[in-house]
């Protein structure tokens, strides 16, 4: 789907940067639509199937108090209320909004939605089963490859093939947060798009700044996606690597003039030209 567009999709990422709650979430789809991203997107999971039994009871400091670390991930996970008025919201703000699924029952509870895609995260992307699930939901599906080599993206790719299940998007990424610039590898988005030529390739980015994104989308990323946040400062593990709201208007800016700027590579004379040619050549 994303292939088909002469335009780089958008995805402003506000993954659980609002921290359970629903206000904040709907700040920061504003934001995103003001930008002019092409969609949000979230991250759901159920906390006792993706949070290690061992660390269930361990308590921490939270700006909500003292509690154990799974009531934690209960306090910012979002449910049916909140993805319901997520759903309404967005329809209403006319953008798109999808989400990662970090285990098989959260994709049994995304489709209920009519969302454009279910996600698959770098940390899941070797879970074959999730995988399968995602196939069977029909959602179209997309897979982030952060800490992943050439030989697993292989098997990642191979997996979902044998499953007769196809790749909207795969995702270049580095899964550090934020992730340094000298490990990037930028123009693995080149060797993606050569040995899965009839893969779409994007880019997920968590580095600090801008312009390395927007190269992703000069050298051809059909979709870029950046986490988002209405401050760097707020709690939570994610926001250290977000763009702020300048920050995504900026971006979004920058790969639109470069969308203007990059042509169709046709050598032509324009009409606008034509006046200084006049003026300028003798011959």
């Amino acid at each position: 789907m994303m292939k088909e567009q002469n335009r780089c999709y958008i995805v402003a990422e506000i993954g659980i940067n609002h921290n359970g709650d629903i206000e904040i979430a709907k700040q920061l789809i504003n934001v995103a639509k003001v930008a002019g991203c092409d969609a949000v997107k979230f991250q759901k999971r159920t906390p006792e199937i993706c949070t290690p039994k061992s660390q269930w009871n361990i308590e921490r400091d939270t700006p909500w108090g003292r509690m154990t670390y799974i009531e934690y991930k209960h306090r910012i996970e979002f449910g049916q209320a909140e993805y319901d008025e997520i759903d309404r919201y967005c329809k209403m703000m006319g953008i798109a909004w999808y989400a990662s699924a970090w285990d098989i029952p959260s994709v049994e509870f995304l489709q209920q939605y009519e969302i454009p895609y279910v996600k698959i995260g770098s940390a899941s992307a070797t879970d074959a089963e999730l995988v399968a699930a995602c196939i069977t939901s029909k959602l179209p599906l997309i897979i982030s490859t952060g800490m992943c080599d050439a030989e697993m993206i292989d098997g990642i790719v191979q997996n979902v093939q044998t499953l007769n299940g196809t790749i909207s998007c795969l995702y270049h990424c580095t899964s550090t947060y934020p992730s340094a610039v000298d490990e990037l590898n930028l123009l693995a988005i080149k060797t993606l798009q050569y040995k899965y030529p009839d893969i779409p390739i994007g880019y997920s980015g968590h580095e600090a700044g801008l312009y390395t994104t927007l190269m992703a989308a000069v050298l051809g990323a059909v979709s870029v996606e950046r986490h988002i946040t209405l401050d760097r400062t707020m709690w939570g593990t994610d926001q250290s690597a977000s763009l702020e709201p300048t920050g995504i208007n900026r971006l979004v800016r920058d790969i639109r003039i470069w969308e203007r700027a990059r042509g169709d590579g046709v050598l032509r004379i324009y009409e606008s030209e034509l006046p200084i040619m006049k003026k300028l050549r003798r011959i």
